[in-house]
């Protein structure tokens, strides 16, 4: 079912499924969302039934494969031979006109040729009616199907089914021995959502191991990773301004975001570090006043490279937001948390982390100054006095 949603009706009797999928065209017509509903017609199709007389059949002569012979070159044509076009070859097919295929009458007056050499209508040996079928009989796991056909309008499918659910669960009674299944595009975004269940926290494992080994350090690994959820706060806003429901192509968005996020929180991070380090090793350390001032130096150092890649990256992503072809639709929603969360990401990892690294390192210089304090103090406590 290639419409953004699909209902498929399976059961046993092509009469029951139409009726259901015909109540269930007139449940959905009226849902809020529902540009257009159909349910195919299984049962609409006129078919010439030939019903033999075999026992009329064998008093001529006739076996019911001679007689069925007869109706297959009248009605359905028989290819005879081939015809070459230079290097193409085309069947030849013969059959009665249309004129004499389409009469009821006519058909009956065809004439069959006996192994005697006599020729009897088909009416002698046949009963010919015109029977209501299926045009096309459709089946999935070996049972008969009815297809419901739905696009939507202004309405994103994950909200539609959830009211079209109700609606059905409440007005339609499907027999025993027949069920329903949502099917179409919706179909796809499940199977994707499934996907993603696995694929998001996958994600954002890798990412933290990646940082440990880059840090070798849980608290800054932990850090860095405290940069995603800065960076979900500008793109759940961009979403909510445009109007964008959560989809499988914003989900791909929110993961290409969370590497550009964890790669600013890399950059601020490994720079006041190196700051704190050289700083440490000179002996320009001396309390948390200078920590603090080495960290604040090390992020103003990266502000310019931070910028840069954040303004390259967001330029590269607007002419996507402002495209109108083929795609585009599903591109703007990769896009739009991509823009939102760098914005974000950005301003709030260069105030929130150097903040809580400042503390990271400030508890850790303390601890390197207590050994010394304590060696310093029991020195003392030792020197006689004069």
């Amino acid at each position: 079912i290639k419409t953004p949603v699909g209902i498929k009706i399976a059961g046993d009797d092509l009469n029951t499924l139409e009726r259901l999928g015909k109540e269930v065209e007139s449940l959905l017509r009226n849902v809020p969302g529902t540009a257009s509903v159909f349910s195919e017609r299984v049962v609409g199709g006129n078919y010439f039934d030939f019903e033999i007389n075999r026992a009329e059949a064998a008093r001529y002569g006739l076996t019911v494969g001679d007689i069925q012979d007869v109706i297959q070159s009248a009605i359905g044509g028989m290819n005879v031979s081939t015809t070459v076009q230079g290097l193409e070859r085309y069947p030849i097919n013969v059959r009665y006109p249309r004129g004499l295929r389409d009469d009821l009458d006519k058909l009956q007056r065809v004439l069959i040729p006996t192994p005697r050499g006599e020729h009897i209508p088909m009416a002698q040996v046949a009963t010919l009616s015109i029977k209501k079928g299926p045009p096309v009989i459709k089946s999935e796991n070996a049972r008969l199907n009815a297809w419901v056909y739905i696009d939507l309008k202004d309405i994103d499918v994950g909200t539609y089914v959830e009211q079209a659910r109700k609606i059905i669960d409440e007005g339609l009674e499907l027999p025993a021995g027949y069920s329903l299944v949502w099917s179409g595009q919706y179909e796809y975004m499940e199977r994707a959502k499934e996907r993603l269940k696995l694929v998001v926290p996958l994600t954002l494992v890798i990412i933290f191991v990646l940082l440990y080994l880059n840090f070798q350090r849980v608290a800054e690994a932990t850090i860095v990773m405290l940069s995603l959820p800065l960076a979900l706060i500008g793109g759940v806003w961009v979403l909510y301004y445009l109007q964008y429901e959560l989809s499988v192509a914003v989900a791909v968005g929110f993961i290409a975001l969370a590497g550009v996020a964890a790669e600013i929180g890399v950059l601020v991070l490994v720079y006041s570090n190196q700051v704190f380090e050289q700083r440490l090793k000179n002996e320009e350390i001396q309390n948390s006043g200078d920590v603090l001032k080495a960290v604040f130096d090390g992020t103003s150092s990266r502000i310019r490279p931070i910028m840069m890649t954040v303004i390259s990256t967001i330029g590269g992503l607007v002419p996507i937001m402002m495209g109108s072809g083929t795609g585009s639709e599903v591109m703007k929603r990769i896009a739009a948390p991509m823009i939102g969360g760098m914005v974000s990401a950005t301003l709030l990892n260069l105030i929130v982390l150097p903040a809580l690294y400042t503390l990271v390192l400030q508890f850790r210089f303390s601890r390197r100054r207590q050994p010394h304090k304590s060696g310093y103090s029991e020195k003392r406590e030792l020197t006689p006095t004069h």
